[in-house]
């Protein structure tokens, strides 16, 4: 997907070379989570849409390809400027002859579910062979009561799933959020749509909460009002239009994850430009986590700088920010006493199960790690090198590249080109904080 002129993206492996400190402005790609939410919107709107500060990764380019084989919309895309353009062709909306296959693209293939809720004809969604194991049972059980035919082909709530569209009428749907709050989600992007005003109730407690506020808060972005009651009930009144036009999108906050851990483990100092203290996105707060384990931080309007410090374990309820874990595990090696990071049951469906895969790889650096069903306790220590397995998890690939800088001893990153699917960059970008400009041999 994501064309880089990058090698190390098809390189076997990569060994990080150690760094002593560092003290930087660290620049970060767009946010998955925004650009895959406005190129949702910008499909559905009927309008000529720019987003800008896009991110082009994997994911978000599986997802954009997806919704032009709608035929309803054409898509450009400007690698260089990362810029998203999409135009209505005039042409309704309908199923296409071929299965659409996002690879490992979570948000985007919830998200076209529904969507093609709104398209005539049969559609098959797919990916590849770790998405044909996550659930999608909640979302498919609460699109009948909105008029939409959402099957799972092996019958088994996993994907592939069969959409019977054309019928997308709104009403009243109940969803389970204890799964995934992408699944809500997808329902309120999609309800714009919907021939009347839709209500989506939920039947128990809401995960990854920050997730639906970055959906309310593209939404009113776009000028679409969604009326709320806390997280228990959302509606979506009918006959709302989307607007058109240009938008920004902010720097991932779960990109500059990577960069706040390397700068707490190194006791260096990192800005991050363009994200500050109005951001939506729930890994923000990691900032608060890691001032709580003893780094410096400023949060402003625009941008996020944070100094390393003496670092000591904490406590921690990440439900919340669950992309994050495992950059704050990878601090909680080096901190002094135990880190207990609980209420992340959710890791185990993510593109592997990432606290077994944290554990795992942390024990291989020598770290004292207890395992739960939804929890990890990390006693700090000295990491040593190892050869660490990706899992084809970017995040995995990420955050121990990061360990690696301050590892006694060679870490080595199997497998270096997961990280494309949210950050294509990240090898490049890693490169920065050395003064040669080469983070890896």
């Amino acid at each position: 997907m994501a064309e880089s002129a990058d090698p190390r993206l098809k390189a076997p492996e990569v060994t990080v070379r150690p760094l002593s400190t560092m003290d930087q402005d660290v620049t970060v790609l767009g946010s998955k989570s925004y650009t895959n939410r406005y190129v949702a919107l910008a499909s559905l709107s009927g309008q000529e849409t720019v987003i800008n500060g896009a991110l082009l990764s994997d994911d978000t380019l599986y997802f954009s390809r997806a919704i032009e084989a709608f035929g309803h919309v054409r898509v450009e895309i400007d690698e260089a400027a990362a810029r998203v353009h999409i135009t209505p062709t005039g042409d309704p909306q309908r199923a296409p002859e071929q299965e659409i296959y996002v690879g490992g693209a979570g948000t985007p293939l919830r998200f076209l579910i529904s969507m093609a809720g709104h398209a005539q004809g049969t559609t098959i969604i797919t990916g590849n062979a770790r998405m044909q194991e996550r659930p999608m049972g909640d979302l498919l059980a609460a699109l009948p009561a909105l008029g939409v035919d959402a099957v799972a082909v092996r019958g088994n709530g996993s994907p592939p799933i069969r959409v019977t569209g054309g019928s997308f009428r709104g009403g009243t749907t109940h969803i389970s959020g204890a799964v995934s709050s992408q699944f809500t989600s997808s329902l309120i992007i999609n309800a714009i749509r919907a021939e009347r005003d839709t209500e989506i109730l939920l039947t128990d407690d809401l995960i990854s909460k920050p997730y639906v506020e970055m959906t309310l808060a593209a939404l009113a972005e776009m000028g679409v009002r969604v009326e709320r009651d806390g997280y228990t009930r959302f509606l979506v009144p009918a006959g709302q239009h989307i607007r058109g036009g240009e938008v920004l999108v902010e720097p991932d906050a779960s990109g500059m994850s990577y960069f706040l851990a390397a700068a707490a483990i190194l006791g260096g100092r990192v800005t991050i430009p363009g994200i500050g203290s109005a951001s939506c996105q729930g890994d923000v707060h990691l900032v608060e986590a890691l001032q709580r384990m003893g780094c410096h931080t400023e949060v402003l309007a625009n941008s996020i700088t944070l100094k390393g410090g003496e670092l000591r374990g904490i406590d921690i309820d990440m439900e919340s920010m669950p992309d994050v874990v495992p950059s704050l595990a990878m601090v909680a090696a080096y901190a002094e006493g135990t880190t207990r990071i609980s209420n992340i049951a959710s890791l185990r469906i993510k593109e592997c199960d990432r606290i077994a895969a944290v554990t795992a790889e942390l024990r291989k650096m020598g770290i004292a790690v207890e395992e739960f069903d939804d929890a990890m306790h990390i006693t700090g220590g000295k990491p040593h090198g190892a050869v660490i397995d990706t899992y084809d998890d970017h995040r995995i690939a990420m955050c121990f590249a990061i360990a690696g800088l301050r590892a006694e001893g060679a870490v080595t990153i199997k497998e270096p080109g997961c990280v494309a699917k949210s950050f294509p960059t990240f090898w490049q970008t890693l490169d920065t904080l050395y003064e040669d400009g080469t983070s890896t041999r």
